[in-house]
């Protein structure tokens, strides 16, 4: 593997903990992580990574609050779930950087795919054919994907809350559950809408980057007091995880990093279904405008964890009733996001890592006409 662009690694600091476990789920936007394992990123360094695949969302954070592992591959929505105590334990957490955007979807089993054919794409009506309360599926309460799946149904006169069943599966078991018609649709990553087309199981009928084109997805979360104990080793991490990000936007690097996502300890799911949709072969025939191929780098663009990226997701739950109390202001969010996103050590590790920081703020237009900025 080429990793001749890559920067060389300046002497670094005394680090505070060198052996690292990182979680993550079987994912193929987990690619940067798998990366900077087999290429060995991280003892550029001075770290040692171990990876631990999670069965499901819920097991990464319950291993990052108990200290088994030290950081991970983790849903945006999950870290500020947390931090907000809903549904769960609250904690003090930190987001280092963003790993990626884009790259999730929607599908549809295949009587429904068919039903909204019959009716011109009416989601709506193709629903009501059904007879029955729909059942979809996200991969965690206040994860990406449900707020993605709960955007998506809302821009198209579907409540989420009220006119369907939302249940929380892990993503390996959502394709099974499509098959058995327990599922009438589901929201995550790849590649499991791949392979629920391979199976015939369902359709793909929406990409995450028609809801909110470049939105946030996977970020390298742990818990805040990891950064204080250590503020040398994450600074480290985040260097490591730049180069293996960097490294992965190039699309024949996501070939090559494809076999490790496949093996049996990683995604168990053959190359083949992997890689078009890593590399951004993903068809269209049902997409509103092609979908933008998951981006992991894009000459840093993608990693600076902005605040106004947190403050969508408060603002998603407090919509749909997850944030209770008192209503509060767009700065206060944003000083909860700021506490969140280590902006000041993410752009230090940046500048050693020659990595440049974009614009603070950035105006986007989801798919329901909403500017967020």
């Amino acid at each position: 593997m080429d990793t001749d662009t890559l920067a060389h690694a300046e002497p670094s600091p005394v680090l505070e903990k060198t052996h690292l476990r990182l979680g993550f789920v079987a994912l193929s936007d987990a690619a940067p992580l798998m990366a900077a394992k087999v290429l060995e990123f991280g003892h550029r360094h001075g770290l040692t990574l171990e990876l631990c695949r999670q069965p499901s969302w819920a097991a990464v954070r319950d291993k990052l609050l108990s200290g088994e592992l030290d950081a991970a591959h983790a849903l945006y929505g999950l870290v500020y779930g947390v931090q907000l105590g809903i549904g769960g334990p609250q904690a003090d957490m930190a987001v280092l950087m963003v790993l990626n955007r884009n790259g999730q979807a929607i599908t549809l089993s295949t009587p429904l795919a068919r039903a909204l054919d019959m009716t011109g794409g009416d989601l709506k009506a193709a629903l009501a054919k059904l007879g029955r309360t729909p059942v979809f599926a996200q991969t965690f309460p206040t994860g990406t994907h449900a707020m993605w799946l709960y955007y998506w149904l809302a821009a198209q006169g579907v409540h989420p809350l009220k006119d369907i069943e939302s249940v929380v599966i892990p993503p390996p078991r959502m394709v099974d559950a499509l098959a058995r018609q327990t599922l009438d649709g589901f929201c995550a990553g790849e590649p499991w809408h791949a392979l629920a087309e391979a199976s015939g199981a369902g359709e793909t009928v929406a990409a995450t980057s028609e809801i909110w084109p470049g939105h946030p997805e996977k970020v390298l979360a742990c818990r805040r007091d990891f950064v204080s104990r250590y503020p040398a080793t994450a600074r480290a991490l985040i260097r490591t995880m730049l180069e293996a990000c960097r490294w992965v936007d190039t699309p024949s690097h996501r070939e090559e990093i494809a076999p490790w996502l496949a093996e049996a300890d990683a995604l168990d799911v053959p190359r083949e279904l992997i890689v078009p949709r890593l590399v951004g072969r993903e068809g269209g025939r049902r997409f509103g405008k092609p979908p933008l191929p998951v981006a992991f780098f894009e000459g840093g663009a993608v990693n600076y964890p902005r605040i106004s990226d947190g403050r969508w997701f408060i603002a998603q739950y407090r919509r749909w009733g997850l944030l209770k109390g008192e209503p509060t202001t767009a700065e206060q969010d944003a000083a909860v996001a700021a506490a969140i996103n280590q902006t000041a050590l993410y752009r230090e590790a940046a500048a050693l890592a020659d990595v440049p920081i974009p614009e603070e703020t950035r105006t986007d237009v989801l798919c329901d006409g909403m500017t967020w900025r």
